[in-house]
């Protein structure tokens, strides 16, 4: 048995936005591109709690939120307020989170900048080094669980009086239902879910619980009258192995042998940007490059990597096909300089008929650097 616990930081660009401007304490606040007044043509990144209560959450486009913002206000209720993120500070405060999680932890999987998973199966082993710190410490006595427990409320508090956020928690003896255990009592809540009550926690719930049942996959479900995930047990193992795969199966069951990985980099540091008015004006498009590569730039300085060896551009036309292209360079790069050379090397053909033999106006471009070391 193991006991292991996913922690995940509620609302957290906004949280950190809310924390450090006491003027938006208890506003709706928004997170993400310029509305611009509901011509924007960015997404949401981020909206706190305050705003979801007008509809508005990530990845709804910024002026389908600021439209709901409006509606809002003249309902008589608070208007949002739209603001650019600011990643090295969101950086800053997810660095020492991690660091109050790993005083209470030898196993730390940092799966985002806003969320982790933490083993804390060492309780199981009364004589385990870690175990018997936490008994100096006065951890009241108990069972394994319930010590867990007891340590996730100190990391909880801990998080809010030092970094003046809150954090959701969920315990159980996997990851997967650690994972779906977190989102059940948000905002600042901790859900802890013992091994012998594992199925019954599941069963009530939606299958789009079960990560990798996504909105397509949930339709297809939906039409055969499966809602919910007590529906999906009265298929036996062969059917499902025929249809859908016999790690569905085990999921449902609230079986998950998957390891914690300890190392978590990021994977790739890019920026992009949405054109207010889909164009194909060469000037216009290299000048934005040029500061999509500059914000990449001061991203990576303060990332803690020294050197990238990948290049990737991103291309979105007025009909909204997406290509990408990258290129993997010779030697391991540390320039400001090569990164827009590479980046504009690869952009230019999404001008002409190498990339874009209709001529079709660009929507949004979008520069990453990845092999990051």
């Amino acid at each position: 048995m193991r006991i292991i616990a996913h922690l995940d930081l509620d609302a957290f660009f906004a949280s950190v936005e809310e924390r450090d401007n006491p003027r938006l304490n208890g506003r709706p606040i928004v997170v993400g591109s310029d509305p611009m007044e509901g011509h924007g043509r960015g997404v949401v990144s981020t909206a706190n709690y305050a705003a979801r209560e007008y509809g508005i959450r990530s990845a709804v486009p910024i002026s389908r939120a600021w439209q709901m913002s409006q509606k809002a206000l003249h309902e008589g209720k608070p208007e949002a307020v739209f603001l650019c993120p600011d990643f090295s500070k969101y950086s800053k405060t997810s660095d020492a989170v991690m660091e109050i999680i790993r005083k209470y932890s030898d196993l730390v999987e940092q799966a985002s900048i806003d969320e982790a998973y933490f083993d804390l199966s060492y309780l199981l082993d009364e004589n385990s080094p870690r175990a018997k710190l936490l008994e100096i410490q006065e951890l009241s006595s108990g069972n394994a669980f319930e010590k867990a427990e007891e340590i996730c409320r100190k990391i909880k508090r801990e998080i809010k009086e030092k970094e003046k956020i809150t954090a959701s928690i969920g315990l159980g003896p996997n990851k997967l239902i650690a994972k779906i255990a977190s989102d059940m009592q948000k905002p600042d809540g901790l859900t802890v879910i013992l091994p012998e009550k594992v199925e019954e926690f599941l069963e009530p719930l939606s299958i789009r619980k079960i990560p990798g049942i996504g909105p397509v996959t949930e339709k297809k479900f939906n039409e055969q009258g499966i809602f919910f995930i007590k529906d999906l047990k009265k298929y036996s193992k062969k059917i499902f192995e025929e249809n859908w795969g016999s790690e569905l199966y085990n999921k449902i069951r609230g079986i998950d042998e998957s390891e914690l990985v300890e190392e978590w980099e990021a994977k790739s540091i890019g920026e992009q940007e949405t054109f207010q008015e889909d164009t194909l004006d060469i000037k216009t498009v290299m000048e934005r490059m040029d500061f999509l590569c500059r914000s990449v730039w001061r991203r990576f300085q303060g990332s803690g990597f020294r050197s990238y060896k990948n290049v990737t551009v991103t291309v979105r036309f007025s009909n909204f096909v997406t290509k990408s292209r990258s290129h993997t360079l010779p030697k391991w790069e540390k320039t400001l300089k090569i990164l827009k050379i590479e980046s504009m090397k690869l952009i230019i053909p999404f001008f002409d008929g190498r990339e874009n033999p209709k001529r079709r106006l660009i929507r949004l471009i979008g520069v990453r650097i990845e092999k990051l070391k």
